[in-house]
């Protein structure tokens, strides 16, 4: 593995996202002397929060998978995840609503979860399931090592036994395809292959290696930290700065300052200078690549992921429909895919995911007010260029129709607040193409074909986030925090 060369004994790491604070806690561990650099007033970045009405709630991620992962980076410095932050395991992860009116609850107990899928579909199904199960196990056991948690000089890394065995087992098919060999009841196709989204392409054309998505979601479980996602941030950010980083906020990189082909500061915007012996950019690619003056070449233009239209509101009721998570699908799922992947129109049969936080943490208002995140996926501003100032209103109203026809009666009238995010506001926010969800997982933009963390023409410049090897979500963007750190230590 490739290694920053030279002295590094003062990393400057830029963005206080996930990635960033997993990459300075793991820097920490081995000994370096951290600052970290955030342009925002808080940590976070997509895992951040906001006001509502006076109640704090996730601005952006709300489905947390693999806390283990967190865990390891607590580790890294001494301290426990669970000193700082309570996680509850989410049971049923998610149910799900159908257009036929009927219901499934994804349970991440096995044996909960074949007993829901025998009373939905019958006993083909539930036995399916068993093997389905088994197969996205195995999935993740053959790819978390030399896949998801390596670092990536070549191509020609992918030649191990663990190709071979990610072969045999169907990992270079299709996901939608794949899952249809075990399950024939078209609902529960779509619960164990909608999470190809997450990796910015259909599930039919998805690599059937991203199973280890649902695996996350459906098997190894969804949690809650108490108090939203963003208190994940927010711990670690805290015991970064109990380990000795200096932390930062409120301070964008504005330039690098090189000699030669190395960084030796980071300029902010606050006119101060950084000095440092190695960069970690956690920052969107294109902000790296601006700071650094450097882009690679790439055989074929990048490819981003479809973005989303959330809603964020508080209300003066709940459902009981309404779990913590709940999918609601429309009829039309291909036809959905391909308006938002393909011809870049708004879903015309709109599958949505709701969060209610509230439902497990009332403490979040703590007067019986209930926040609630809509989230729909839409084109990206590639695909799509869609005036979100005249239209997003239009569509927040439209998409608070849709819930109300689909058991929400009277959700528009309960608002007391709304605020709405289109691709506009995250192409503002810097995220290109307006998606929180970074480069689509293609063939051609996974693995060793990802942009690489390690820049090339610049010997201490390191890139960590969800742009950048593993991928996008919160459990590779830790992976990630911890492969940049490795550049630099030389650790794995």
């Amino acid at each position: 593995m490739r290694t920053v060369t030279g002295r590094t004994d003062h990393v400057v790491v830029v963005g206080a996202g996930l990635s960033g604070l997993s990459c300075a806690l793991h820097l920490l561990g081995s000994g370096r002397n951290v600052t970290v650099l955030e342009r925002s007033a808080t940590p976070g970045g997509r895992a951040g929060s906001r006001l509502l009405g006076g109640h704090r709630m996730d601005s952006g991620a709300t489905v947390l998978t693999m806390p283990e992962l967190a865990e390891e980076a607590f580790a890294a410095v001494g301290a426990t995840l669970s000193d700082q932050v309570t996680l509850e395991r989410l049971d049923p992860a998610y149910r799900a609503h159908f257009a036929d009116g009927s219901t499934i609850a994804v349970h991440t107990d096995g044996a909960e979860m074949e007993e829901e899928i025998r009373r939905a579909s019958g006993a083909r199904d539930a036995a399916g399931y068993r093997a389905l199960r088994a197969w996205l196990t195995e999935l993740y056991r053959v790819e978390r090592e030399r896949f998801i948690g390596a670092n990536f000089d070549s191509p020609f890394q992918l030649l191990c036994p663990e190709l071979l065995r990610l072969t045999a087992i169907g990992g270079f098919g299709r996901l939608g395809p794949a899952i249809a060999t075990f399950l024939g009841d078209e609902r529960l196709r779509r619960l164990f292959s909608f999470q190809a989204l997450y990796a910015g392409l259909p599930p039919r054309t998805a690599l059937a290696a991203y199973g280890v998505i649902p695996y996350m979601d459906t098997i190894a479980g969804v949690y809650y930290p108490r108090g939203g996602v963003h208190r994940l941030a927010e711990a670690m950010a805290d015991t970064a700065r109990n380990a000795g980083a200096t932390i930062r906020f409120d301070t964008s990189a504005a330039w690098l300052e090189r000699h030669g082909g190395r960084v030796s500061a980071v300029r902010a915007n606050t006119g101060e200078r950084f000095a440092c012996d190695a960069v970690v950019l956690s920052t969107e690619l294109p902000t790296a690549y601006r700071l650094l003056g450097h882009q690679p070449r790439r055989p074929v233009r990048m490819r981003w992921a479809p973005s989303a239209f959330v809603l964020h509101a508080l209300s003066d009721r709940a459902w009981s429909p309404i779990e913590h998570h709940t999918l609601m699908f429309g009829q039309h799922w291909e036809t959905t895919f391909r308006e938002i992947t393909t011809t870049g129109q708004l879903m015309t049969d709109p599958s949505l995911l709701v969060t209610n936080p509230t439902r497990t943490d009332p403490q979040l208002t703590g007067n019986g007010k209930q926040l609630y995140t809509v989230l729909a996926p839409c084109p990206n501003t590639e695909t799509a260029r869609i005036d979100w100032d005249r239209v997003g209103p239009a569509y927040g109203a439209e998409l608070e129709r849709v819930l109300e026809a689909r058991g929400l009666t009277g959700f528009g009238d309960s608002l007391e607040e709304r605020v709405r995010c289109t691709p506009e506001d995250w192409a503002a926010d810097g995220l290109a193409a307006g998606t929180p969800f970074s480069a689509a997982h293609t063939f051609r933009q996974t693995g060793p074909f990802r942009p690489r963390n390690l820049v090339s023409g610049v010997d201490n410049a390191v890139l960590a986030g969800c742009g950048t090897t593993p991928g996008v979500g919160i459990p590779p963007v830790l992976i990630s925090g911890k492969l940049a750190a490795a550049r630099i230590t030389g650790g794995r």
